[in-house]
This record gives structure tokens, sequence and C-alpha cells, in this order.
């Protein structure tokens, strides 16, 4: 049994396994499941954090307290270095990735009766694909929150090449297939060919920021955001003339990451001043509301749910269901609404792919297997992308959760060897 524990953190959930026999082996984290939901909740009642499912159980009930996801889209940026009080103690968000990580660790070594110092984590190809100062900025700040939850030393993987290791089994001596893995956050890629044995040849990795929770964003602002005021006209404190409701308020709100930092006094009460100025108060009442009563990750749930629901074989008529806001109210995702709004992100992962082709030097055409990883990947609009662009490529579905824990997990009984 390897003493190194393979760590899939991820944006919107989280995973743990270790090597047994050559054979990944998935640690139970939460109950019986083999991922955590990468969520936190301050519990300022109970005065402690709790995570995963239990922490969106507490935001849905309603607990007063501080719930926060996404915390792997902070990485490299500003924020992480922010300190703020919570439950009487100053953190920054290193030390709150560092708390989530240190609870991995502790139910991985429950669960497997093992006892880690080391860690092998997945990390995107790309944190940030348009800023190569945050994008070393984010693995200095993963790396030190692994240090900061106990661990004496920590490694890395890139998450698409622990996928093609855990998938290799899947293709014949020869393929040539391309890791599709659409993240929460990022979009990665790994080219690999099967060499008939154990073994495979990675020609070439890349990635992009985009992600599943992008999609939900750009849902969110066409579909919800509206409902609460965003583009409404907002009249001038003096005169008859309008400008068009600041677009931060809602930008923010449809972006999980950045939920938590809305609901301080300056926030609402801008929004107070748009609900008293509005053409349609009615519109930005909802958003006042949202903001007094902490809905943000409601709304935002709703929107995951309701994209879901659309990539669902079978539903007719999916709907974003919001309730919160008026009872029993929906709103519609036509399928043809949905390809016009969200193509353009899928266009934009499908580009990476055929980038990831460029540094091998290899064409689309020679591709014959498409393996579909990450949660994401199961959007409609995402595989059409892909399929267009490598004709010739078999599409094969790994696990959509786990594929890259098992890799980890694979590697992990070699991963400090050297």
């Amino acid at each position: 049994m390897s003493a190194t524990l393979g760590i899939d953190f991820g944006t919107s959930n989280s995973a743990a396994g270790i090597c047994v026999g050559g054979k990944p082996h998935l640690l139970g984290l939460e109950a019986d499941a083999q991922t955590l939901p990468t969520a936190v909740f301050f519990d300022f009642e109970a005065r402690k954090m709790v995570l995963g499912a239990r922490a969106s159980e507490a935001l849905l009930a309603g607990d007063e307290g501080r719930y926060m996801r996404g915390l792997k889209s902070l990485l490299g940026t500003r924020l992480m270095r922010e300190s703020r009080v919570l439950l009487g103690e100053r953190l920054d968000f290193i030390d709150i990735v560092a708390r989530f990580l240190a609870e991995v660790k502790a139910r991985a070594e429950t669960a497997s009766g093992v006892a880690f110092s080391r860690a092998l984590s997945g990390r995107p190809v790309r944190f940030h694909s348009a800023d190569a100062g945050r994008d070393a900025q984010a693995l200095a700040d993963l790396t030190e929150a692994y240090h900061r939850a106990g661990f004496d030393d920590v490694r890395f993987m890139n998450e698409p090449e622990a996928a093609a290791l855990a998938n290799r089994d899947v293709l014949a001596p020869g393929d040539l297939a391309l890791i599709v893995d659409i993240g929460g956050g990022t979009s990665d890629f790994t080219l690999f060919r099967q060499k008939g044995t154990s073994e495979i040849d990675i020609l070439g990795s890349y990635g992009v920021r985009i992600g599943g929770t992008d999609f939900d964003r750009r849902l969110s602002i066409a579909r919800v955001m509206p409902q609460l005021g965003m583009g409404s006209p907002i009249r001038h404190a003096f005169g008859d003339d309008t400008h068009v409701a600041p677009n931060a308020i809602f930008n923010d709100l449809a972006t999980w990451s950045k939920i938590p930092f809305l609901y301080g006094p300056d926030t609402r009460k801008a929004a107070a001043e748009l609900e008293k100025f509005a053409v349609h108060p009615k519109r930005l009442a909802r958003l006042v509301k949202v903001l007094e009563e902490e809905l943000g990750h409601d709304l935002a749930f709703a929107v995951e749910a309701g994209k879901i629901m659309a990539n669902t074989p079978g539903v007719a008529d999916p709907v974003i269901k919001v309730g919160m806001l008026k009872p029993r109210a929906t709103l519609p995702l036509p399928a043809d609404w949905m390809t016009a709004k969200l193509s353009g992100l899928a266009d934009q992962i499908g580009e990476a792919a055929e980038a990831t082709l460029d540094t091998a030097d290899v064409s689309s055409q020679e591709v014959n297997k498409l393996i579909f990883v990450g949660g994401s990947s199961l959007m409609q609009v995402v595989e059409q992308a892909l399929c267009s662009r490598f004709p010739n490529a078999q599409v094969h579905r790994g696990a959509a959760l786990t594929a890259i824990v098992d890799g980890l997990a694979l590697a992990s009984a070699h991963a400090f060897d050297s």
C-alpha cells in the first residue's frame, strides 16, 4: 500500500485515493460517496466549519453562517491572501483551503488506516491561461495550502495526464487519444498514445481557464440577472434622464467564488439606491431581497440544476426554478437558446483542444479516440464542438467525477521515487 495520498482538489468536487496492488482504491470521504463537494460553511451558531454535503445542507436550511464554494478559482488572485474574521479567527483563503485539505487528509487516514505525510495532487495544466504570473502564484498558493494542511511534501500532476493514465485500458495498441477534461473551473487536454504495455506516451497537454462555472455564469447573466434588474434603466436623482443599472453587482452575483463578498453593507446600500430610482422597481426589489436574505448561492444552485436538466436525455422542457424570487416561478431553457448562449464558450474549448495537437505536430484527423471526463464534459454543446473538430474519433466517456483521482491514485505508488 502506498503511503502517498492522491488528491483531486476540484472546483466543484474533490476526491482522494491510494494505490493498492497496482490498482486505484478510492477512499470514502463522506459516508459512502467517492467524491466530496468542495464547499465549506462557517456556522455562526455552532461556531465551527463544516464541509462537503453538510455545508450545502446548512446553506439550503437557512442556517446563519457563511458559505463558500469555488475556492480553487481564487488561487493565484489577490483574494487568496486577504484575511477576514470568521468564528473569531482571522483567516485568509489559504487557511480555508488548508483546512479543507486537512479534513480530506484526516478522513482518508480514517478510511485507510494509514498516516499520510505526502500528497500527489492534481492541478490544471493552466490555472490562469492568460496570465503566467498568476498561474505561477496559483501553484505557490496551493503548495502552501498543502503544507498548512499538515503534509510534509506535495508533488503535482496535470489532471488530464492523470485521467489518461486511468483510461489507458480503453485503447488498443497504437491508438491516439485526446483526454477532454471539462471541470468546474478549467478545461484541460492531454494527447497520448497507447504503447501496447502498461505505459503510455504523453505527447502534449494544454489548458484554458474555462469550465462549468463559466457556463453557469453565462446562463445566470442571460436568464436570471435580468429578473433582478440587470440592464434596467435607473433614473438620475435629479431630472428625467436615466442610465443603465451598473453590471458589477450582477456579474459578481452570477460568479460562484464572488457571491460571499456581496453581503456587506456597502453592496446592500447600493442595491437599495438602485431600487429607489429604478424605472422597474419590482426587479430591483428582487435584487435587494437576494442580498438581504443572502440567496445568491440558492440562485447559483438553481442555475446549475437547470443546466444539468437541459443536458439530461429525455427532459423535454428544462427550466431554472427560481421560487426563491417568486413562488413556483421558473425560467425556461429552450435548446436553441442554450446553444446560442453557450456555443461561444464551447468553441473556445474546441480551439484549446486543437492547440493541444499543435504542441505535438499532430493533425485532428489522426486522433481516433476522444475520452471525455469531468462533470461538465456531459454538456451537449461541448461534445458537439469537440466531435466536429475530430471527425475520425470515437467517443468514450470515462468516469466523469473520478477519472482524475483514479490516475492520481495509480501514480501515487511511484510519485516520490526520484
